[in-house]
């Protein structure tokens, strides 16, 4: 098999390929702690710390871990580095990890974690699979924070609300109200919201690969059907 570009595995993980839009893995906690940027971008991060040094540590190991203890030994990375990212977390922003709460060690059960372990890492070298796991946490996150973003401004009126419990009381003034005396719209807050934000975005995404093959499609030359008449010279015995 033919090893993919770089090029090529950064478009995965952004567009083509990305884990939340294309494999929709990960769905629980996309759908769950999407209520607001600051909680979307956290759970973001700490997927992007798991996932690329999962990738890293699993590419290492490639060859010297046998067949049957090889997916034990994916689950006992992941959960490694999953502990790693929950003290850091406890240690540099303790009240967004209690916001959190159990999805930062159910990142662990994360189908595209350790899909991407299987599927990638345990088959290519460490280039190529750090890359990897950048470009599918990056896709995941940015699905994410979209995500965040839509049920924020619709369900509250305000952006970027309580960014102080990621970066610190210099982000306490980041919070932009987009609309005076906004009455809550409860059904963007809850999980129902959460659903239908994911199912626009699932769609948009479609309607522009649709719109991109039939562009491509429309720039390829014509292909003429049909016999054509053939003039032969000379004598035919």
């Amino acid at each position: 098999m033919a090893s993919k570009s770089l090029r090529d595995i950064s478009l995965d993980g952004l567009w083509h390929n990305n884990p939340a839009l294309v494999q929709l893995l990960g769905l629980c906690p996309l759908l769950a702690v999407t209520g607001s940027v600051v909680n979307a971008l956290g759970l973001g991060l700490a997927t992007m710390m798991v996932l690329i040094g999962s990738n890293l540590s699993v590419s290492l190991i490639r060859n010297h871990v046998s067949e049957a203890v090889r997916l034990p030994a994916f689950v006992m990375i992941i959960a490694s580095f999953v502990t790693v990212a929950e003290l850091v977390m406890q240690a540099f922003t303790y009240e967004l990890y209690q916001v959190l709460g159990i999805f930062i060690p159910l990142i662990v059960t994360n189908c595209a974690i350790l899909g991407r372990a299987d599927a990638f890492a345990c088959k290519n070298p460490i280039l190529p699979s750090v890359v990897d796991g950048f470009m599918m946490a990056l896709g995941f996150t940015l699905v994410l924070v979209v995500l965040g973003a839509m049920r924020e401004i619709l369900g509250q009126g305000v952006i970027f609300s309580d960014m102080h419990l990621l970066f610190g009381p210099a982000a306490a003034s980041w919070k932009i109200e987009l609309v005076k005396d906004y009455p809550d719209f409860l059904f963007a807050i809850l999980p129902p919201g959460a659903f239908v934000a994911m199912g626009l975005l699932i769609a948009l995404k479609n309607i522009i690969d649709d719109q991109i093959k039939q562009a491509a499609d429309a720039r390829k030359e014509p292909i003429e059907v049909g016999s054509k008449r053939v003039r032969v010279t000379g004598k035919i015995s």
